[in-house]
């Protein structure tokens, strides 16, 4: 059942508006203040430039430009410049109508609306998107704006009256305005806190890096809810209500969000028991590199060629995972290398470690050490064993160094690496022999 404001109230409105501006804008004193001020106006737009300039030097000043929210403060002056020019002017004004004697009531009032604009445009600089920080200073001068020129109150009960009713909830603009200024205000509030609790806990070195990702969802999850249900308290709903509603979201999960919720509780099961962290090497199927996040859905996992792959929580949980670095580093590799039968093995074999242990990266306590797995149907096969501590850089460089070391290892030894070759023999039986050495010329 919808209700509003009888038409002619508007009317009404638009009338007062009217009379309001014949008796205190239309008249000779206030018009003399609105030129002096759009005259002041003139001299301010030229002298901004030089402003301005100066301004900019002092973004050049580095001692106290160290902090990040001194710097955005000082970037935002420049654009500055002109209204404070202008309210300097309009300030001089003032001071000289009142010592003349002269009406000076619109004068303060431009003045104080300047002040106030200049003010509010230094404060929202705290806010690190520039999009964000202008709306903010919008919204917060035309508030400061009708309160100083007293439309604050009759706004605020006209907005209000513009409403509807749904059953025994009210719903006015005015309410939802508010609503939408303190969810927003709330949000942006629990975000700041949450990048501060969370740059605190990074600190905590003792913490695990999974505790900490874990320690800064849940509170950030928090905040949020808690910004949430003070916003929703402020335009009077019940929160007794939201009961039901938890009640059919736990439902909702329950029946068709289930690979969702296992996501996310596996989420946490890996952020609690901590067998994979950010920074963890690990090799899932065919998917091998570095983790880069973890997420309440998904692990962001990085490899080697810059793709990303964001794998959900529930294959981590259910499917086999190898962790190169869950609670040791140290890796080692296997190398298979063959040689020609011709070749002295135990020659090979020293060369072979000679050429690992070139690398650097290659661990000198266990060294490489190279063994003889088999002969082989073409070569002898051997295998180079060694040790790195830094999976994280890959292992495919690491291999390809040392192969490249024995190449020049065997090339410059003459030692033999044999590509594969068979040994074709032709055997002929007596019945073929016969019937060829009784076969006559006239057969053919």
């Amino acid at each position: 059942m919808e209700q509003f404001t009888n038409p002619d109230q508007y009317l009404i409105w638009i009338d007062q508006a009217i009379n309001w501006l014949q008796a205190n804008v239309l008249v000779g004193p206030v018009l003399i203040q609105i030129i002096a001020c759009a005259v002041a106006a003139i001299p301010a737009f030229f002298l901004r430039r030089g402003f301005t300039a100066l301004l900019d030097l002092l973004q050049s000043w580095k001692p106290i430009l160290h902090y990040a929210g001194v710097r955005r403060l000082f970037s935002v002056l420049p654009s500055l410049a002109f209204p404070v020019v202008f309210v300097l002017l309009v300030w001089f004004m003032d001071a000289v109508a009142v010592q003349m004697g002269h009406p000076h009531n619109f004068i303060r009032l431009v003045a104080s609306l300047l002040n106030a604009w200049i003010v509010i445009r230094l404060a929202a600089a705290v806010v690190n998107n520039p999009t964000l920080a202008r709306t903010i200073a919008a919204l917060a001068w035309g508030l400061a704006a009708l309160n100083i020129v007293g439309w604050l109150d009759p706004a605020i009960v006209a907005l209000d009256s513009l409403s509807m009713e749904i059953g025994k909830f009210r719903i006015s603009v005015y309410g939802v305005l508010k609503a939408i200024v303190s969810l927003a205000l709330l949000l942006w509030i629990a975000a700041f806190a949450s990048r501060l609790f969370e740059q605190r806990i990074k600190k905590v070195r003792h913490l695990t890096p999974s505790v900490q990702v874990l320690m800064t969802k849940l509170l950030k999850l928090a905040l949020l809810s808690v910004a949430v249900l003070f916003a929703l308290s402020t335009i009077g709903v019940d929160l007794t209500a939201l009961a039901v509603f938890g009640g059919a979201v736990g439902v909702g999960i329950g029946l068709g969000l289930q690979r969702i919720a296992a996501n996310l509780i596996s989420g946490v099961i890996l952020l609690l028991d901590r067998s994979i962290k950010p920074g963890d090497v690990i090799a899932i199927g065919d998917t091998f590199g570095w983790i880069q996040s973890l997420g309440a859905r998904y692990t962001a996992v990085r490899t080697r060629d810059g793709t990303e792959f964001l794998i959900p929580n529930e294959d981590l949980i259910t499917t086999q995972v190898e962790n190169w670095s869950h609670s040791d580093v140290r890796l080692r590799l296997k190398v298979p290398v063959g040689i020609s039968y011709n070749c002295d093995p135990h020659f090979a074999i020293e060369l072979c470690n000679a050429a690992a242990a070139k690398c650097s990266r290659v661990q000198e306590n266990p060294g490489p050490n190279t063994l003889m797995r088999g002969f082989g149907d073409s070569s002898v096969d051997l295998e180079i064993r060694f040790w790195i501590t830094d999976p994280q850089n890959g292992r495919g460089n690491i291999i390809s160094e040392i192969l490249l070391n024995v190449w020049d290892a065997f090339k410059e030894h003459n030692i033999e690496i044999p590509f594969p070759q068979r040994d074709l023999h032709l055997k002929s039986t007596d019945t073929d022999l016969r019937v060829e050495m009784n076969k006559s010329p006239a057969d053919d």
